[in-house]
């Protein structure tokens, strides 16, 4: 045991607890790669909104909710009523000593605006002038775009290496921090303590931390370092995902906290009795304040006005499904832009039956792309793979020359940015690039939607397993009975150029991906013989004339590619000409509507040129908008426009009778709704903290995330432009309104029993409701199990 003269470098258990809580209050950053949208609440969802409002006050000088005038507006124009305000109130399970009148005198008041407690960092630039976060921002992101490289950097350091061990490497042998004015750094770094544990251990006590301050105190630390401790709380969600751990974020708490000792050791006359002060604020129980309750209560209430906006769409008729054999049955993913696609097609002919099922249609598949060694996890990142598929080509040779083309690219690509290439690349070769400029600036490219050999699975699956396979995902879909000739399985990504958030457009639940493989996947499954054959032994009967065909929904253009080939059928050949014709007809009219939204958009012609465009910052909207999670079968539905703004999964509670699929629904698309919902919600309210930034400004660093710039932290989250149209705001920030038609004892059931779900309705991270048997919204879940039975949502203002 290594012993200090002052004190002893053994962490105490209860430094060790505040670390990892620390490092557990902050989100996973994914990679460009694969980058779902991630709840930047994750670590918070134990607490209440106004509860979260004082800890992210408190480390990062975040607010959780929009300005007061944003209510205001809505106030005045009476999207938010009366009803709406005193329903709040009522509800709020925070202590406010508020009436109506009161609230309604706040909202005209600005709110004050929590700052963050101050960091030594900040202290010591306040004393001394210089700009001492940015310095430590600059060097620290200079280390770890180079420790955390996945490939783009053209030198690395050295692998296998633990994030404290090549920090101080690195730390101890840069000596620009002493030039800008930190005296002795480097040595401070050469002679601290070798493992990162007793460096925490010392750098607390040299920050004079108690117990009580640790947590807040260490999640500060890490929300300073922005995407990159989030990035390494991404390497921790992986490890133990997979049943292991990572101590990377912990590490770079570390790190940071060293910067402060050696500020605070040369500051310490000028900022000691400030840090102090900083350190006992700290130690204080968190509270929220007056304000922060006031606008967590205006939230509710804007939350309310859409939930009344949602009962009144259930109010209507119901859509009356066609009783013949449908001429169609199209399975689309949840995603919400699947609805106005969905709604298209429906409307083309009267026969056509819809289905929404999460988009990696329950294939658990890791995947090898053709002609690709890089293993990609198709399916929610909540989840592990059970099954391993490739992408083969049937002709000898080619998967050889496609893996040489992409060497060759990676090589020509390596000597544009090498050291000394790349000083004459532009003069040498510029003139060569000039129609691709003119193109590319014309969107005159080229589509380039996935045409892959077929997946396969690899090892394949026996009788027994595609039997129970099948019927599991037949069953999840409510789809056991009434097939059409042909069903379309139709996964969905996004065709965009020169975006590096272009993930973030595919499919949440195929783990940042496109969905084709999954739906290719279940098409071969479903049409197997052998799955056919043994299937009706447990109760669902495919006829023998059915076809299953994958498909690819283009949300950026809402074309629809069709994997024919895949399957092909000559006695299908109508049915497949009539499945193209309508899918072109659904496209138009989907292209139309999605243009009235889109900035400069002149009509539906504009889209696919926007896809193609390098210079278009916003070729669509995403999730924009998303504001409802509703799992009913679709005749309830069918008869409303939603505007793009509803997850739609299809499920039929009276054939669910353990209520298997309810818990399947409620614990993985419910949740990977809310992480989406909640991404674009704080990357609304806190573009500083948990957005992505100005798109203009953007520069990929390390093949993992971007930066603003030519340096600084990482930027997590969605870009600015992804949320805001350059006028107003895109997305309209309200936390997930998820209504089930299925009885409320189940849902409590299955909440007892998963107690991370239960949390996030009991904090109204999530607001639950149930339809009763004539498709109304009614059961308002209250928390604790607990309902507010018949409880009918008022569907007129009562200003």
């Amino acid at each position: 045991m290594i012993h200090h003269p002052d004190f002893d470098l053994t962490p105490s258990a209860a430094l060790v607890a505040a670390a990892n809580t620390a490092a557990r209050a902050i989100p996973p950053l994914f990679p460009l790669t694969s980058s779902v949208a991630v709840n930047p609440y994750l670590g918070q969802s134990g607490d209440t909104l106004a509860m979260t409002a004082a800890r992210l006050g408190r480390v990062a000088g975040a607010p959780v909710t929009p300005p007061r005038d944003w209510y205001l507006a809505r106030i005045a124009d009476g999207r938010i009523s009366d009803d709406d305000l005193a329903g709040a109130l009522a509800a709020s399970p925070d202590a406010h000593p508020v009436t109506l009148a009161m609230l309604k005198a706040a909202v005209r008041q600005p709110a004050l605006q929590q700052r963050a407690l101050p960091s030594v960092a900040q202290l010591a630039a306040e004393a001394s002038g210089i700009d001492w976060p940015a310095i430590v921002n600059d060097r620290f992101s200079a280390w770890a775009a180079g420790h955390f490289d996945k490939g783009q950097a053209l030198w690395t350091t050295a692998p296998g290496t633990s994030a404290y061990a090549a920090w101080r490497s690195f730390a101890s042998r840069d000596l620009t921090p002493e030039i800008a004015g930190l005296s002795g750094f480097a040595a401070l770094v050469a002679s601290a303590p070798a493992t990162a544990a007793e460096a925490l251990a010392m750098a607390t006590f040299r920050l004079g931390l108690p117990d009580a301050a640790m947590e807040t105190a260490f999640h500060a630390t890490l929300m300073s370092l922005g995407g990159w401790s989030q990035y390494a709380r991404y390497d921790l969600w992986q490890a133990e995902l997979a049943g292991g751990t990572d101590s990377a974020v912990t590490d770079l708490l570390v790190i940071r906290l060293l910067w402060d000792v050696a500020l605070l050791r040369q500051y310490n006359e000028m900022i000691g009795s400030a840090w102090a002060d900083s350190v006992a604020a700290h130690a204080q129980p968190l509270r929220p304040t007056s304000d922060q309750v006031i606008d967590v209560i205006l939230q509710e209430a804007s939350e309310r006005a859409a939930q009344r906006d949602m009962t009144a769409a259930f109010a209507e008729p119901c859509f009356t499904a066609p009783q013949n054999r449908p001429t169609l049955q199209a399975a689309f993913c949840i995603d919400v832009r699947s609805e106005v696609f969905r709604r298209a097609l429906e409307s083309v002919d009267p026969g056509i039956q819809t289905i929404g099922f999460a988009g990696f249609f329950g294939v658990f598949v890791e995947h090898h792309p053709f002609a690709s060694d890089v293993a990609e996890a198709r399916l929610p990142v909540l989840l592990n793979p059970t099954l391993k598929s490739s992408a083969r080509s049937p002709h000898a040779g080619a998967e050889y020359a496609a893996r040489i083309a992409a060497r060759a690219k990676r090589a020509w690509g390596r000597f544009k940015l090498a050291a000394v290439s790349s000083f004459a690349f532009v003069e040498a070769t510029g003139p060569i690039y000039a129609g691709k400029l003119v193109r590319d600036a014309l969107g005159l490219g080229p589509s380039h939607l996935p045409r892959d050999p077929a997946p396969q699975l690899s090892p394949g699956l026996d009788t027994a397993q595609k039997l129970a396979s099948a019927e599991m995902v037949l069953r999840a879909m409510s789809m056991t009975d009434g097939f059409a000739r042909v069903v379309l399985l139709a996964g969905h990504g996004a065709n965009v150029t020169n975006n590096p958030h272009a993930s973030a457009l595919h499919c949440g639940a195929c783990g940042g991906y496109s969905g084709e493989v999954n739906a290719r996947l279940l098409t071969a499954l479903l049409n197997d013989p052998e799955v056919r054959h043994g299937l009706p032994a447990r109760g669902i009967t495919i006829p023998g004339d059915t076809l299953f065909v994958a498909g690819l929904h283009d949300t950026t253009t809402d074309d629809v590619l069709v994997y024919s080939g895949d399957h092909p059928s000559t006695g299908h050949s109508k049915d497949l000409a009539d499945l193209t014709r309508w899918l072109a007809a659904a496209g138009v009219m989907a292209r139309g509507e999605r243009s009235l939204r889109l900035p400069r958009a002149k009509g539906g012609r504009d889209i696919a040129q926007r896809s193609r465009n390098w210079a278009e910052m916003r070729p669509e909207w995403g999730l924009a908008g998303c504001r409802a999670f509703i799992a009913a079968p679709r005749h309830r539905t069918g008869a409303q426009n939603l505007g793009g703004r509803a997850f739609l999964h299809s499920y039929d509670w009276r054939q669910d009778t353990s209520f298997g699929v309810l818990e399947l629904i409620l614990t993985a698309p419910v949740v990977v709704a809310s992480w989406i919902s909640l991404q674009y919600y704080g990357s609304t309210v806190a573009p500083a903290v948990f957005g992505g930034g100005n798109k203009l400004l953007h520069n990929v660093t390390g093949g993992i995330g971007v930066v603003e710039g030519n340096g600084g932290l990482l930027r997590t989250g969605l870009p600015w432009q992804s949320v805001h149209d350059g006028a107003g705001l895109a997305h309209e920030p309200l936390r997930l309104s998820v209504i089930i038609e299925a009885p409320q004892d189940a849902i409590n059931d299955i909440l007892s029993r998963h107690n991370a779900v239960k949390s996030l309705f009991d904090n109204r991270w999530l607001h639950l409701f149930t339809l009763d048997d004539a498709g109304q919204m009614q059961g308002r879940y209250v928390g604790g199990l607990n309902w507010a039975q018949g409880d009918r949502i008022p569907t007129t203002q009562a200003n």
